[in-house]
């Protein structure tokens, strides 16, 4: 999992930075993006791709990422994915993440000492170099970091939206396209959060669209 980590250090690259997102496929809020800079590389908690572990084993890997490494965040709503689409939105809550990290860090860092390890191949608008990785948050334990704490955050987020639309179960579904979700959205519209560009949703009349749930 520091075989990228490695190769970046020994082409003189002092600032190690790993990106992941969150949240591409779901029917409804937020697509999270999460950029980690490691200050340390051994963990007492299991740390790989975020969709391999378990909800408490996310949640324990989450704690020891925040208190060992520099962390960015960045979050772009269901309003801006329809606006934009899925794939820019991404780009742009990665570029968020990043630009969120290096306005955390309390050192100055020099452009051609930074580098990111991107999950994927999103290509980003960001001063300095990237690398992407193709199922890097199982690749590259800074990936994996990011993964992990993104996951925790948009399911938090997808929490606490069910408190506000209970009649869509987002605590369980996270607002993934499940059978019951669908059923919900049959039954009782949409509601404020969910993303309009994405079908089913994208089939529902515009009168319709104006008396959304919230």
């Amino acid at each position: 999992m520091l075989y990228h980590e490695k190769k970046a250090k020994n082409r003189g690259f002092s600032f190690v930075i790993g990106v992941d997102e969150v949240g591409r496929g779901p029917l409804a809020g937020p697509v999270v993006a999460v950029a980690v800079k490691l200050n340390r590389v051994k963990f007492n908690n299991y740390i790989n791709d975020s969709k391999k572990l378990t909800r408490l084993q996310r949640e324990r890997a989450f704690l020891e990422i925040i208190d060992n490494a520099l962390v960015g965040i960045g979050i772009v709503n269901e309003l801006l994915i329809d606006e934009l689409n899925i794939l820019n939105a991404t780009k742009l809550a990665m570029d968020k993440a990043v630009n969120s990290l290096f306005r955390a860090s309390r050192k100055k860092i020099k452009q051609n000492k930074a580098i990111v390890l991107v999950d994927g191949n999103f290509s980003l608008d960001l001063p300095f170099k990237t690398k992407n990785i193709v199922r890097g948050d199982s690749k590259s334990l800074s990936i994996a970091s990011a993964s992990i704490v993104a996951k925790v955050i948009r399911d938090s987020i997808m929490s606490d939206y069910d408190s506000l639309y209970p009649q869509y179960s987002f605590k369980d579904n996270k607002g993934y396209g499940t059978k019951a979700h669908f059923k919900a959205i049959a039954r009782y519209g949409a509601c404020k959060i969910h993303r309009m560009s994405f079908y089913p949703l994208n089939t529902i009349k515009d009168g319709q669209r104006k008396n959304r749930i919230g």
